[in-house]
């Protein structure tokens, strides 16, 4: 039996925590129930992302606290708030019905009048659920992209700074203060826009068996609408459906991967001949692309601490016809101190990547990254003693803080005055034209080289 996206996303929230890396797992499990997988995503990820903002408007308008409210209906509640505010083009009378027969469902006849009243009373307060953001009363229009907010006759907001983007945005209150001091305010806007916008598709094609052109050809013959992304031959498809349905997806045409991703490996520009060690390369994107970048003409080693996450590596390579060009090997048994470069995609607190870990702005925290800094550090000192004379390492994170990123990159550089900082760029997330994460990566080189 199948089960609505409206079900399965209350179902996912109901059995997952936000502060655990579960959201992800769980969600494989419940879509399997659906036939809507991507609407059911775009549901639990959109409720993650603005929950403390759709908490705000139930206690608002219901006068009882969320905590007051059972997890199970809370959460049908949430589910039916988030499509009130944020998906415009689904009819109310729709969102409401269906909410309430979830309660009924899920909770039992008696608490349908509670859920009706609540979204009855949301809905009266809504003036207009698509008002442009121009010339409205921020304090009353809720953001849901960078042209547009659902209206409603009462204030929601102070228009004080930082609390405005906190509350808009369901964001950790010292992470906005802190882009906002290091980037300014209408910068620290932009990216929270960016972390909370829904997060385009990017495929980058595998240019050892085909071009963006011709790529983009089979992509206009099935159909599906795309963008070719100026300057770094990649495709911008819109509403795919499932990914592994696109056309060369089982003859390893394309790969998945956002643009800013793709600049750690642009940046060192690797070259035929080298041998390359990918350091913590599952799932083996950034691994894919050296093969790609070098004509499949390096040596190319992958491995991880990760030994499962090491399996999907190898899938990948399989897939796009690329293991015979790469040695995967476990941590452990890495001896080799030779190598001309390391890549050191290295594990980071992901506030560039907000749109797509939702669940990461629960659990983060400064004394996190304090601790997350210290580990890159640490990785970085494994990176350069795997290294010849001579050799550069690749760093990059998906953060957008200067402690993981430039402070970190000094702060090597500082115990080890051998290496200098040769290049270095910082990208941070946007929700403009071909939308973006946000990520650093700097080539750190052996003086000696």
């Amino acid at each position: 039996m199948t089960i609505t996206a409206r079900v399965a996303a209350a179902v996912v929230l109901n059995r997952s925590n936000p502060r655990k890396p579960d959201v992800t797992k769980v969600l494989a499990e419940v879509i399997r129930q659906t036939d809507e997988p991507q609407r059911t995503t775009d549901i639990v990820f959109g409720v993650l992302k603005n929950r403390a903002l759709i908490d705000i408007v139930i206690e608002k308008c219901s006068d009882v606290p969320v905590k007051r409210i059972s997890a199970k209906i809370l959460n049908i509640i949430r589910v039916a708030v988030y499509e009130l505010i944020y998906c415009p083009v689904s009819p109310l009378y729709a969102i409401v019905s269906q909410a309430v027969e979830n309660v009924k469902t899920q909770a039992g006849r008696k608490q349908t009048a509670f859920a009706n009243a609540v979204l009855r009373a949301i809905c009266r307060h809504i003036v207009e659920r698509e008002k442009p953001l121009a010339g409205s009363d921020a304090k009353r229009n809720i953001p849901q992209n960078l042209l547009t907010g659902c209206l409603f006759d009462f204030d929601l907001f102070t228009d004080q700074q930082p609390d405005f983007l906190v509350e808009a945005f369901s964001l950790p209150r010292w992470l906005v203060s802190n882009w906002i001091e290091t980037y300014g305010l209408e910068q620290a806007r932009q990216i929270c826009f960016a972390s909370n916008r829904r997060p385009g598709i990017y495929l980058r094609p595998n240019i050892l068996k085909t071009t963006v052109e011709e790529f983009a050809s089979k992509l206009q013959t099935a159909g599906v609408q795309h963008e070719i992304v100026p300057d770094v031959e990649m495709i911008k498809v819109d509403s795919p459906g499932a990914i592994s349905s696109l056309p060369g997806y089982s003859e390893g045409l394309f790969t998945v991967q956002d643009t800013t991703s793709t600049l750690p490996v642009r940046l060192l520009q690797p070259k035929a001949g080298w041998s390359i060690l990918d350091l913590c390369a599952a799932p083996g994107t950034k691994t894919t692309q050296l093969v790609e970048a070098t004509g499949a003409k390096a040596e190319i080693v992958a491995t991880d601490i990760d030994s499962q996450r090491l399996r999907k590596l190898k899938d990948g390579l399989a897939r796009l016809d690329l293991s015979k060009n790469v040695t995967v090997i476990e941590f452990e048994k890495l001896q080799r101190t030779d190598f001309d470069c390391v890549l050191l995609d290295a594990p980071c607190s992901n506030t560039g990547v907000l749109a797509r870990r939702p669940e990461v702005r629960y659990r983060l925290t400064p004394e996190a990254i304090e601790k997350l800094a210290d580990t890159q550090l640490g990785l970085l000192g494994k990176a350069k003693g795997l290294l010849k004379q001579g050799g550069v390492i690749c760093y990059s994170t998906c953060s957008i803080g200067p402690a993981e990123d430039n402070l970190l990159a000094r702060r090597f550089i500082a115990e080890n005055n051998d290496f200098e900082v040769k290049l270095e760029k910082l990208t941070l997330p946007s929700a403009e034209g071909f939308d973006r994460d946000g990520g650093y990566a700097a080539i750190l080189a052996n003086k000696a080289g």
